[in-house]
């Protein structure tokens, strides 16, 4: 017995030279994201090999700490019953929470700088670390990566990634959770226009979705605006070469923004706005959470991908670890399927989205654009959730349409409303009694084989995701559809309420799901009628789950009535 331990305590000073000298090779080596998708996605080409001496930037996560006692701080100040509600951490004492571990820190730095990598920088809450590089470093730091120039996607979009598996030194296990800048390619945006649809003549005749038809719809008058007389602030976030343009917002005021107050400029861009083609969905974005959320202070967050070899996702979690003054509402059009991402990089991320709400930021998500989802597996359909739509600690949107298309009616399902069940988050506690409700009592469930019944439901809320004018590139666009507009919609909502609430004395909503639940979606008009899509096959024919009365996996608890959530959501 002696021997063996004597053996162990070898290996492990082996393993610890070998991480000095740069050393990853055979047992003293780990994969930290093996279950990450490596494929090629469709439309994307490679253009070659790196040069050994071109730079890259690689970011590294940080092993954090107390995420017990951080999920427990998210619990007590989110929730309307406990004494700590609104009582939200400030950005040093998220970190003073999280930060890693001196142990963690010092074998990191001197892992890198004995590679040479010197021009690092940490974020505040010193969880992330970003790097820059040679290709020649890199790959030598991270055994088995291969970088390629590879270039897709409907901008022509240039990234620099490896397809092969990345390993790092057995003695880093303990402290990195995964190295950013690697695998996974930008997603596309799932906007579409739909075709016209024949006009009947009718009263509130409508010619699309514009401010004026969201505001008569969510009973939002011409005094529901900012004040000007608070620092609330509202953002959105974008991705892949999508930028606003300061005329088409103008445009876009000066045509749909007669009725109400409004601002026609961004107060802040976070990041670099590019000098391309504004993008529709940066284009969308922005245009409709200054015109629901109007005339409140509007932040973009831009990352245009400054570096071929970033994450912009990633990137955007750097930048809100690294600012001590945020929006107190961030709306983001953008998921992938959780099948796609490593374990490792969803729970961390998961973990980020904790940070924000101990911070008292809420967080939307769009809930997608593919209905239940659909994918093959071991031969058998299963319907496909996504992410970040799936974790517990944001509020998803999903997507209505009105009954009569041309009418300010009732809403129904918008069929591409994205929406079910996660297979990696368990059912938070805050949604059991609804999502139980939902399973017991639905005439309409899919197979059970299809969905994970016990993991976390989405979306939550849901507000019109069809038929949308939008300005881009000077050009009116009709018939712009997507729960990539329902949540800037909802999040501009959200951010009047807050402006009543900071005017009250009251703290920002923060993360809204346990008032949402308790309250049993009060405030809300509940969408009882339509069904989403899904796999197309003899068991499920296309249908995935319905909406009914309460909570359901398409709509959530419904689309706001102003009013009646503003006054649901003072009164804790």
């Amino acid at each position: 017995m002696t021997g063996g331990r004597q053996k162990g305590r070898m290996g492990l000073r082996s393993c610890f030279l070998g991480l000095l000298a740069l050393s990853v090779a055979g047992k003293c080596s780990y994969s930290p994201e093996p279950d990450q998708q490596r494929t090629l996605p469709p439309g994307w080409v490679s253009l070659g090999r790196l040069d050994p001496e071109e730079e890259l930037s690689l970011t590294f996560a940080l092993r954090q700490r107390n995420l017990e006692r951080l999920a427990h701080v998210v619990q007590a100040v989110s929730d309307p019953r406990s004494p700590r509600y609104g009582k939200y951490l400030t950005l040093e004492d998220v970190a003073e929470l999280v930060r890693p571990s001196p142990l963690t820190l010092r074998t990191v730095h001197k892992w890198l700088l004995g590679a040479g990598a010197w021009n690092c920088h940490l974020v505040i809450t010193q969880d992330f670390l970003t790097c820059w590089l040679s290709v020649r470093q890199a790959e030598l730091l991270l055994s088995g990566a291969e970088f390629h120039r590879y270039v897709g996607g409907p901008a022509k979009t240039s990234v620099v990634r490896s397809l092969q598996p990345y390993q790092l030194p057995q003695a880093l296990a303990s402290h990195v959770d995964f190295v950013g800048g690697l695998h996974r390619f930008p997603p596309t945006s799932t906007l579409r226009q739909r075709p016209e649809r024949q006009v009947a003549g009718a009263v509130s005749l409508h010619l699309g979705v514009t401010p004026a038809v969201i505001r008569e719809r969510y009973n939002l008058t011409a005094r529901d605006v900012g004040s000007g007389a608070t620092n609330n602030s509202q953002a959105c976030a974008q991705f892949l070469d999508q930028y606003f343009h300061d005329s088409d917002l103008a445009k876009f005021m000066h045509l749909f923004g007669g009725t109400f107050v409004h601002q026609t400029s961004i107060a802040h861009v976070v990041g670099k706005q590019g000098r391309g083609r504004a993008g529709i969905e940066a284009s969308l974005d922005v245009e409709y959470l200054m015109s629901a959320g109007a005339n409140i202070s509007t932040w973009v967050y831009s990352n245009p991908g400054r570096h071929e070899a970033q994450e912009p996702f990633l990137q955007w979690l750097l930048l809100l670890s690294n600012e001590s003054a945020l929006p107190y509402v961030h709306t983001v059009s953008y998921g992938d399927d959780e099948d796609s991402l490593s374990s490792t990089y969803i729970q961390r991320v998961n973990t980020e989205f904790m940070k924000a709400a101990a911070r008292g930021l809420t967080m939307l998500f769009a809930s997608g654009d593919s209905g239940a989802g659909c994918w093959s597996v071991s031969g058998r359909h299963q319907f496909r959730p996504s992410f970040p739509a799936s974790s517990p600690y944001v509020t998803t949107v999903g997507g209505t349409s009105f009954q009569n298309p041309f009418l300010v009616t009732n809403e129904i399902v918008d069929y591409i409303s994205g929406g079910g069940f996660s297979n990696v988050f368990p059912r938070p506690s805050y949604q059991e009694e609804a999502v139980a409700k939902f399973l017991s009592s639905s005439p309409h469930l899919p197979p059970s084989s299809y969905y994970n019944a016990s993991g976390r439901a989405y979306p939550d809320v849901a507000a019109l995701s069809d038929g949308y004018w939008v300005v881009s590139n000077s050009i009116a666009i009709p018939w712009v559809s997507g729960t990539s507009a329902s949540t800037p919609v909802f999040g501009g909502i959200l951010s009047l309420i807050n402006e009543h609430r900071i005017l009250n004395g009251q703290p920002p909503l923060g993360f809204l799901n346990p008032s949402l639940y308790q309250k049993h979606g009060a405030g809300l008009f509940d969408v009882t009628h339509g069904c989403h899509e899904s796999c197309l096959n003899e068991e499920v024919q296309g249908q995935g789950f319905c909406s009914g009365p309460g909570w359901d996996p398409v709509t959530g608890w419904g689309t706001p009535n102003f009013p009646d959530l503003l006054k649901t959501l003072l009164n804790p």
